[in-house]
């Protein structure tokens, strides 16, 4: 079976995401800067024929999603949710480290949070179930860093602790395909210029 090409898409600049405070369900919306990174996805995306769109339920993804220009098409997909960082959300990685040294979210646990395994299987299934909805067909999903960094690093084989590997900005996209049947990165964390 053919491999869908996956397009992902970091929702736009947040108050939090500026901060470096891990942001899983809470609501936080874009900034005006993370609106402008969104409307400058447009052009680049209004090249493409898209044959599913898929968005995080949260307000910052569809609203990127939206301004983007492809709002009208997307469709909810709760397994695009960021994790669920737990006793961490809303904190930051080094005010986590002052008493978790060396923490990650790809290597720790987030207290009362969301498992490295289950977020494993989160991402595996949704790959699974997008391969077989789509195979060949180019795929557009909007969601957040953690996430679409984990979707990238099961897609490579190398798991969810592949995603540290991936640095991921806000208002970047990136395209997951293959090269001869081979699971590739086609290109990542591509900015896009603001006008």
């Amino acid at each position: 079976m053919a491999n869908p090409e996956l397009w992902l898409l970091r929702h736009g600049a947040t108050e939090w995401a500026l901060n470096g405070r891990h942001t899983g369900s809470s609501d936080i919306p874009l900034l005006p800067q993370g609106e402008a990174e969104a409307r400058a996805l447009a052009p680049l995306l209004g090249q493409q024929t898209f044959e599913a769109v898929y968005s995080s339920p949260l307000q910052r993804a569809q609203r990127t999603c939206e301004l983007a220009g492809l709002g009208g098409q997307a469709r909810l997909e709760p397994d695009l949710r960021e994790w669920d960082y737990g006793q961490y959300e809303g904190i930051t990685t080094a005010e986590i480290r002052r008493t978790v040294p060396d923490w990650t979210v790809f290597s720790h646990p987030c207290p009362g949070g969301e498992s490295l395994e289950a977020v494993q299987q989160r991402c595996e299934q949704l790959l699974t179930r997008l391969a077989a909805e789509h195979p060949g067909g180019r795929v557009a999903l909007f969601a957040h860093g953690h996430i679409l960094r984990s979707l990238a690093g099961c897609w490579l084989g190398l798991g969810v602790a592949g995603g540290a590997l991936l640095v991921l900005s806000t208002g970047s996209f990136c395209v997951l395909g293959s090269e001869r049947e081979q699971r590739a990165l086609l290109r990542w964390n591509a900015p896009v210029q603001l006008p």
